[in-house]
């Protein structure tokens, strides 16, 4: 590798982190702070349930974009906009005063973050084909930082500088710095001649490998989603404080972060990765079973495994580089098993809601997630084998 090469890589590695670490802001700091919002701008139920959809919406539109857009602009320019409309998006919804502007803002701060979202996985695969589990342990792990510290700091924040726009819009002073590897990274696109695609969105839609990533990311998002909208209310029907709730919240979130740097290195190196797979999955189950059981006894015990299960995401995410044999691949099979599994998670939270409310508690709401975390286990089998999706594009129906 050239002197030139490891610059670029290190600053792609530099980039990405940077990157990963500001997506789930966006998406999650405005629940810590949404009844400040809601009074705020007056906001009605409805328009409070649309806020929190958005995150659905943007990465089922948006993140299917993605690819075409990379394709046509490159994918260091598209990546290098979506962090600028980020910016855009998280610092004018937290000066805005008005309340229409303020979700079309947000929305705005989320297509971007959907589009980079989708990319990251085709950015690991053009800039570390054979470090995938490694980088990606990486990035996600900043994913999952980012989350928590979106959770717990957004609240802090508002209290020590004033109020509710300065802990979102302190979001978006932390995102100019991730934008500033992708200026100089953006350049990079001149100087690659470009490829005509060869892998659209519809035609991963056709493959069975496609439609498999698209359930098992879905089911599994499903799950995060109903986790993190649900279960520090759980805990509060349980006996818990609303501060002590928010700290197991904090500890379902933040067990995955040190997890993500090993558990997808350790499944590509796998010599079957099913078993970790099924290691991983199989903490859902045992977890809604003890929190049936014993909810406020153990509860610590219930929030480790249950985010242990919730690193299905960063595997699923290694999964997804390794199914495809290019990077336009990738980014065709991320963007249609992120797009069409986010609107599969979207019924997560609203049916635990549902069926909480009509139960009266939280033994069937829990039994529902149990029953829908099963079918994670023969998908998983399914994608774990070695198979590539632009295989699948090149053979008959019956032969796939």
């Amino acid at each position: 590798m050239t002197v030139s090469a490891r610059r670029t890589s290190i600053l792609v590695l530099v980039g990405l982190i940077l990157l990963s670490f500001n997506l789930r802001p966006a998406a999650v700091s405005i629940g810590p702070v949404l009844a400040e919002v809601r009074d705020s701008f007056g906001m009605s139920p409805a328009t409070a349930g649309l806020l929190t959809s958005m995150p659905v919406i943007a990465f089922a539109i948006f993140g299917a974009l993605a690819p075409a857009a990379a394709s046509r602009f490159g994918i260091h320019r598209v990546t290098l906009t979506a962090v600028l409309v980020v910016i855009v998006g998280l610092a004018g919804r937290a000066v805005t005063g008005s309340e229409p502007l303020f979700l079309l803002l947000s929305l705005l701060a989320l297509s971007g973050m959907a589009m980079a979202n989708v990319l990251l996985p085709s950015l690991v695969k053009l800039h570390f084909p054979d470090r995938i589990g490694l980088v990606t342990a990486i990035y996600t792990t900043a994913l999952s930082t980012g989350l928590t510290a979106a959770l717990v700091l957004t609240v802090p924040i508002s209290d020590a500088l004033g109020g509710w726009r300065y802990g979102l819009g302190a979001w978006a002073a932390l995102a100019v710095v991730a934008a500033v590897p992708w200026v100089f990274l953006a350049a990079h696109d001149r100087n690659l001649e470009r490829v005509a695609r060869t892998v659209s969105f519809r035609e991963v839609a056709r493959t069975r490998l496609g439609l498999a990533m698209a359930l098992f990311f879905g089911l599994q998002s499903l799950q995060a989603y109903a986790i993190f909208g649900w279960f520090a209310q759980l805990w509060r029907d349980s006996g818990y404080s609303a501060t002590v709730a928010g700290v197991l919240a904090g500890v379902l979130a933040g067990t995955a972060i040190p997890l993500s740097l090993w558990l997808p290195n350790v499944l590509v190196r796998s010599a079957d990765p099913r078993w970790v797979l099924f290691g991983v999955i199989a903490c859902y189950p045992v977890g809604y079973v003890g929190l049936m059981i014993a909810p406020h006894d153990l509860a610590i015990l219930w929030a480790v495994l249950v985010g242990i299960g919730t690193l299905t995401f960063p595997l699923i995410l290694t999964l997804i580089g390794l199914r495809a044999r290019t990077p336009e691949g990738t980014a065709a099979l991320s963007a249609f098993t992120q797009a069409t599994g986010y609107l599969i998670a979207a019924a997560g939270p609203f049916a635990v809601g549902l069926v909480h409310d009509a139960s009266g508690g939280w033994t069937v709401p829990l039994g529902m997630l149990l029953a829908l975390a099963l079918p994670l286990f023969p998908i998983a089998a399914y994608v774990s084998k070695v198979r590539y999706v632009e295989d699948q594009l090149r053979v008959s129906p019956a032969a796939r």
